[in-house]
């Protein structure tokens, strides 16, 4: 075959190869990512736990750069500490290798069953989360597919003899090697698809084993700079990828001058020089995590006295009224909880006034930007719990005992009404945007009439927080009958139109009616907020059931 035939070719199969990739994880991201996520979560406990969970997560996704983002998430929102993290960064570069290594296996026959299944999965059901699944297994069909026409092109006898000679210059220098591999899994987002790419043309005689050994070790480090890069300089978000890159990098000058022996260390144990490059790619980041596994507390305490955390005043998520000084007198630094928690009441009444114009706005950035703040609800919150868990409550009086109560519980609420917009509003604007649906003039004066209700309810539940305004917490309660004849009234428009336009106005009738419900769950936490001063004055009634007398036949 000619050069620039297998040349073409080869660009073709990678593309095919990373695009397969992408949808593996795209995939099972969207099937399974929400539970991925919260079995992260749960396994960060310890170091080893952490690790195993980086690496079981970054097989699934096959991934590392993905399970790097959650990490990073989770160390960002104060979930875990940096140590944890870096563990959950070794074990991902180890879940990698571990799907290099199952990938490297012969799967002439895999791939026709994987497309075949995911095809068919992807057109007998309608459960988004199975479409997902179906879509992740046609990916992983393609990446074997890929590795089978990569094998095919670069087989011996498919490239011109001089193609090799040159080839086998140019990667004389383990050096060079190393940093041609790093730029292109740099380029590439994907460690896995580079070490991979290596096997086969060091499988097909292309590659010397010792160039396609500095060539993993490259590989695993260019996958390193995508997370640092992605930090855009906060020097927080910078430790979790700049351990990792330290790491890396510490590894790469052990293994460097030892690839010769390396070599011939492994060579009895691998089936041919493809085989080779994936054992050594599994050993390196094996030997990374037990290297540093136990040091990870020295490692991090370096980063963060390398880069220490400089607050930025202009981020709503960070508190401005909490002084640590004022905890040593309770009515200031009570007050101090009060202005933090009207910070966010505003960010509510924001979030409100968004999700209103998304009601007819197009606009998946506004739908982003929503749920960031919804992040910036979440710190606050955090910040008040942490800031009045210091306070010392010996020297409390009563009324403040039930300040700090009232304001835990009013923090708490608007936390929830967040999270409703968040994980409710949101996904259901998402899902409009997407699919092009437009609500009529009916539904739209219902849902504007629910929000404007809504806001007027925040202002309420603010009034009542500040001044312990029995009237307002009064109207407060009597007005959630208003939004359940809302409700009511929303529910017999969308019957109504499905009886007059038929499956027409079905989609955007239902979602009209969640949109309605998740306003509705909200201001049941708004009104929450007048419970305490109502039941002080003995206003509220335990149950909204009329009492029922006992017949004689009851006793």
């Amino acid at each position: 075959m000619p050069a620039t035939h297998a040349l073409i070719n080869l660009l073709g199969e990678v593309a095919l190869l990373l695009w397969g990739i992408h949808m593996v994880r795209g995939g099972v991201m969207n099937a399974f990512g929400s539970s991925l996520r919260r079995a992260l979560g749960a396994c960060l406990r310890n170091r080893l736990a952490a690790c195993l969970a980086g690496a079981g997560v970054t097989l699934t996704l096959q991934s590392s750069t993905a399970t790097a983002m959650m990490a990073t998430s989770f160390l960002s929102g104060g979930v875990i500490d940096l140590v944890p993290a870096l563990a959950v960064m070794l074990g991902a570069n180890l879940g990698t290798a571990l799907a290099a290594r199952l990938l490297a296996f012969d799967v002439a026959l895999v791939f026709p069953v994987l497309l075949l299944a995911g095809y068919l999965l992807f057109k007998a059901v309608t459960r988004s989360d199975l479409r997902n699944l179906a879509k992740a297994l046609i990916g992983l069909g393609l990446v074997l597919l890929a590795l089978h026409l990569l094998v095919d092109t670069i087989a011996p006898g498919a490239i011109a003899p001089e193609a090799r000679e040159l080839l086998a210059t140019l990667t004389r220098e383990p050096l060079p090697d190393l940093v041609l591999a790093a730029a292109v899994a740099w380029a590439a987002h994907s460690s896995l698809a580079v070490v991979l790419v290596i096997a086969s043309l060091a499988g097909a005689g292309i590659l010397a084993p010792e160039p396609a050994l500095a060539m993993v070790l490259g590989a695993n480090l260019g996958s390193a700079l995508n997370p640092l890069s992605a930090a855009h300089g906060d020097r927080a978000a910078l430790r979790l990828p700049l351990g990792n890159l330290l790491n890396r990098l510490i590894g790469c000058a052990i293994a460097m001058p030892f690839l010769p022996e390396i070599e011939g260390l492994l060579r009895p144990f691998s089936s041919g020089p493809g085989r080779l490059a994936v054992d050594f790619h599994l050993l390196f980041n094996a030997a990374l995590a037990v290297l540093f596994l136990l040091p990870l507390p020295l490692i991090a305490r370096a980063l963060e006295r390398a880069l220490p955390s400089r607050p930025n005043p202009a981020d709503p998520g960070n508190p401005l009224y909490l002084d640590p000084d004022a905890l040593h007198t309770p009515a200031v630094a009570l007050a101090n909880a009060e202005r933090e928690t009207l910070r966010m009441a505003d960010v509510v009444e924001a979030m409100l006034r968004d999700s209103q114009s998304l009601l007819s706005r197009d606009d998946e950035a506004l739908v982003a930007g929503v749920r960031r703040m919804d992040d910036v609800l979440d710190r606050l919150r955090r910040a008040i719990e942490l800031y009045l868990s210091a306070l010392d409550r010996s020297g409390l009086d009563p009324q403040q005992r039930q300040r700090l109560a009232q304001i835990q519980v009013v923090a708490l609420n608007l936390e929830h009404a967040g999270d409703i917009v968040d994980k409710g509003l949101m996904p259901l604007a998402a899902k409009r945007i997407r699919r092009r649906l437009r609500f009529g003039e009916e539904e739209l004066t219902q849902a504007r009439a629910v929000h404007a209700h809504l806001l007027s309810q925040l202002r309420l539940a603010v009034a009542v927080f500040m001044a312990d305004d029995l009237q307002a917490a009064i109207r407060l309660v009597e007005e959630k009958e208003g939004l359940r004849e809302l409700e009511r009234s929303a529910t017999a428009g969308h019957y109504a139109r499905l009886r007059e336009n038929g499956g027409t106005a079905a989609e955007t009738g239902a979602l009209h009616l969640d949109v309605i419900r998740d306003l509705k769950r909200i201001e049941a936490h708004l009104a929450a907020t007048a419970h305490p001063l109502l039941e002080r004055r003995n206003l509220l009634r335990r149950s909204r059931l009329v009492p029922v007398e006992k017949t004689a036949g009851d006793s």
